[in-house]
């Protein structure tokens, strides 16, 4: 975006900016955990998961006085966050190491060898994700957020019921990666 786009935009009256500006931090805040899921399966390092986050934000911050509550703002903003993750991957550098994706925080009242199995399940389930055909890991993705069929298929543009085959679908592959079953 050129500099005088966003300054059209940032360029608000002062209520309508004070607004818009507590409607997007709450929308953000209360998505945040989220959002970093949804970027951590589409980015490979931290720097690329929090350039890829920041985007998601600019991209709400410019798309939020066009919304016209036809959807709850949460599919709206993952909708959003859908769009910057597939414009990530398009144009996306070399996959970096498993380890260096940190999806979870570490629990300090855990044993170690507890810790560390938990850590090794987490990146064998995020190494599957990512292998995952791309229509299979978005539903998984947005399946893991706790959004049901309906909103799913408001973010990927597709019916409920192809909601529900692709995640079938997803559910199969992921056991076959895993070697859960043969």
């Amino acid at each position: 975006m050129d500099t005088d786009a966003l300054q059209r935009e940032t360029a608000l009256p002062g209520a309508l900016n004070a607004e818009r500006r507590e409607r997007f931090e709450d929308l953000l805040a209360a998505n945040r955990p989220a959002l970093a899921r949804l970027a951590a399966s589409y980015a490979t390092s931290p720097a690329d998961r929090d350039d890829l986050l920041q985007e998601i934000a600019m991209g709400l911050w410019l798309a939020l006085p066009g919304f016209r509550a036809e959807c709850s703002e949460r599919t709206f903003l993952f909708r959003i966050a859908h769009n910057h993750c597939i414009d990530h991957i398009t144009r996306r550098r070399p996959m970096a190491s498993l380890q260096e994706l940190e999806l979870d925080p570490v629990d300090g009242g855990r044993s170690v060898e507890a810790t560390l199995t938990q850590e090794q399940e987490s990146a064998r389930l995020t190494d599957a994700v990512r292998r995952l055909p791309l229509v299979q890991r978005q539903v998984v993705v947005l399946a893991l957020e706790d959004l049901d069929y309906a909103q799913i298929g408001e973010v990927l543009g597709i019916t409920e019921n192809n909601v529900g085959v692709r995640l079938n679908r997803a559910r199969t592959s992921l056991r076959k990666l895993m070697g859960d079953t043969p």
